[in-house]
């Protein structure tokens, strides 16, 4: 993917790490050896380091289809995006259009022991129950977790190669800008989204 000069993400890899941690629903897609293969799965940064790795897991029969560790493959994180109605505008003429902010890791994953997969498990099910008031932990149900591990493998990928865009109206005129994050942030509007305009409002850096 080439991204066009003006779309080109302005983060740092700390804000990118950010972004995957915010948005770790992911989709993988790997070039494996029968044709491309593609899943949904949760992703994390890697703990131990400064840059944009990410762990994550998958079930084993995923992991096989996938040629995991084998073949090279994307992880594509999608950040907030929504439609941007023609109707916004100001100036014109325009067509409807999508804003969203994008990034697409490439590289190869290198598979995980069983204890490094213990550790990813952990971490993700942490991440996700930090929020509740009483977290439930993976150490709640250690054998029962135990056994399950032989079916689940776990990955890192260090990619090779990073692209991300953030295309958030920063093409058109101010005035233009300014009139999409009036109806994105419309409570009335049917295509109103709040949270898009704060990330227009951003450049796109999560916060």
């Amino acid at each position: 993917m080439l991204a066009r000069p003006e779309y080109a993400w302005p983060g740092t890899d700390a804000d990118l790490r950010r972004l995957v941690a915010g948005n770790p629903w992911v989709t993988l897609v790997s070039s494996t050896s029968a044709g491309l293969v593609v899943s949904p799965l949760p992703v994390l940064p890697a703990p131990d380091s400064v840059g944009v790795e990410v762990i994550g897991h998958l079930a084993r029969t995923d992991a096989e289809e996938h040629e995991l560790g084998a073949c090279d493959a994307v992880i594509i994180v999608q950040g907030r995006h929504g439609y941007i109605s023609a109707s916004w505008y100001s100036g014109g003429p325009y067509v409807p259009t999508w804003n969203y902010v994008v990034a697409h890791l490439h590289g190869r994953p290198r598979l995980l022991d069983a204890e490094a997969t213990l550790d990813v498990l952990d971490r993700t099910v942490d991440h996700f129950e930090s929020a509740r008031p009483v977290p439930f932990r993976m150490s709640d149900v250690a054998a029962y977790a135990a056994r399950l591990a032989p079916a689940v493998v776990g990955f890192r990928l260090t990619p090779a190669k990073v692209v991300a865009k953030a295309k958030l109206s920063q093409d058109k005129p101010a005035q233009d800008v300014e009139a999409v994050l009036r109806g994105l942030e419309d409570p009335d509007d049917v295509h109103g989204d709040p949270l898009l305009a704060a990330v227009m409002r951003a450049g796109g850096i999560p916060r």
